[in-house]
Parts: C-alpha cells; sequence; structure tokens
C-alpha cells in the first residue's frame, strides 16, 4: 500500500500536527501503514524541526510519499518499507 501528501503550514507547529492528522488519514483508510504511523511521522517533524521558523509572507512546506509491502498470504510480514520526506520553506505567492 503506498500513500502520497503534502502540508503547508504558517508555523513549525502547524506543520508537526499537520503532519499527524494526514498520516492518521492515511491509516484510516489503509491500515497497514500503522506499523511505520510513529517512525514515519517522527521522522517528518524532525526534519520540521530543523528548518527555521518562516517569515512573514513564507510557510513551510512538507511532501510525503511512502509505501509498505508484504507476503501475499502473510500481511503482517513486511517486505519493505519506503518513505520519501522533502521539507523546505518557501514564499506563499
Amino acid at each position: 500500500m503506498s500513500y502520497s501528501f503534502t502540508v503547508t503550514a504558517d508555523t513549525k507547529t502547524d506543520a508537526t500536527r499537520q503532519i499527524r492528522e494526514q498520516f492518521d488519514s492515511v491509516v484510516i483508510g489503509q491500515p497497514s501503514h500503522a506499523a511505520d504511523k510513529e517512525a514515519v511521522v517522527v521522522a517528518a517533524q524532525t526534519l520540521v524541526r530543523l528548518l527555521a521558523e518562516p517569515d512573514s509572507g513564507d510557510e513551510i512546506c512538507v511532501s510525503m510519499i511512502g509505501s509498505l509491502g508484504w507476503k501475499h498470504d502473510a500481511p503482517e510480514e513486511f517486505l519493505h518499507a519506503n518513505v520519501t520526506i522533502n521539507t523546505s520553506l518557501r514564499n506563499k505567492s
């Protein structure tokens, strides 16, 4: 199962909150992602905390793409886990 989402926020606090909320939605639709939720959310939130606080007119943008793969007959036995996280400050315009 795979997922992809982007959040934008005016503060680091709001960005970290939105990351957790978006991943909660991923888990609702794809329960297998409960297995990687904490690792992925913590990694993304840690990267956000590395950024400077946005100035007026700027925002934090976080894009996340990830997937899990498992044995055909054993969905609790994962064969791969992948996540790509991009965090950046950008101008709102």
